[in-house]
């Protein structure tokens, strides 16, 4: 049971579900009529596929897992699960998840469940072998968890909750770069063109680091001036962007694991206390 649970990346699931959680908080606000059994199948149905989508990503990827140090202790490459066993339960929890997202939520919500493991499975999973561009093809389907939380409250999509996936795309990139960073030998030995394993120099990565980092300021304070936030969310969002921006500038100028680190444990601090602070000052459109 604890190969299989941890094939499921739980870890990786409960901040999905986060994510998704505050886009189902903001789409209450919009004037749908929902329930607490809409709360309880949008959320199983999205730790569902996660979970689902997170076993069959180690099943496509078992090769390159057992070639790294950090994941050759995985279920499948350790030998613990089957390849056989983690595809039909990747696959069983994931349809689970689907369905639950489509009778119990709505459709639109299961149309999103189902683009976000579609995209993410058959194309950045497979791109990672061949193109540093991955990441950011991955990130489309990373930013996924508001809009499905926010369609399973709203039956809908506003401005709001492409705001929502907008903070969340952006702040991937400094995130995952910053884990790319630390681990590009890993990565190099499996064949994955991360961006530093394909400019080895760290300058494009670190650079890239900072940029995202920048960008998501002004995006983060957009809904204040769509009136969903008040101004302690527009200055907590400001100043936890600062703190963001600071250690990617601080990466691009020492291009070391130490600094990648700082700017991932940035990263890992910065989400939480800002959707934090949306549920503190929220105020719907």
């Amino acid at each position: 049971m604890s190969a299989y649970l941890e094939l499921t990346k739980p870890r990786i699931t409960m901040f999905i579900l986060m994510s998704a959680a505050i886009g189902f908080l903001c789409g209450a606000h919009a004037g749908a009529q929902w329930n607490l059994w809409t709360v309880l199948h949008g959320m199983i149905g999205t730790a569902l596929i996660a979970s689902g989508t997170a076993a069959l990503n180690q099943w496509y990827e078992r090769s390159a897992d057992a070639k790294m140090n950090r994941t050759k202790a995985r279920p499948i490459p350790s030998g613990r699960v089957t390849p056989a066993q983690a595809f039909w339960f990747g696959v069983g929890i994931a349809a689970i998840g689907l369905v639950e997202l489509s009778l119990g939520a709505n459709a639109l919500t299961g149309a999103l469940g189902l683009f976000t493991m579609v995209s993410y499975l058959c194309v950045y999973t497979p791109l990672k072998q061949r193109s540093p561009i991955s990441t950011t093809i991955g990130a489309i389907p990373g930013a996924m968890p508001p809009l499905i939380g926010y369609a399973a409250a709203a039956g809908k999509l506003t401005a709001e909750a492409w705001v929502l996936y907008a903070i969340l795309f952006l702040w991937q990139f400094p995130h995952f770069y910053a884990i790319a960073w630390m681990y590009r030998e890993d990565y190099a030995r499996a064949g994955i063109r991360m961006l530093p394993v394909v400019e080895p120099d760290g300058e494009s990565t670190a650079r890239r680091i900072w940029l995202f980092s920048l960008a998501l300021i002004p995006v983060s304070i957009l809904p204040r001036f769509f009136g969903a936030e008040g101004n302690v969310y527009a200055a907590g969002a400001i100043a936890l962007g600062v703190v963001f921006l600071w250690s990617g500038v601080r990466a691009q100028i020492e291009r070391t694991r130490p600094r990648a680190r700082q700017v991932l444990l940035a990263s890992v601090v910065y989400l939480p206390l800002l959707y934090g602070l949306l549920v503190l000052d929220h105020r719907g459109f």
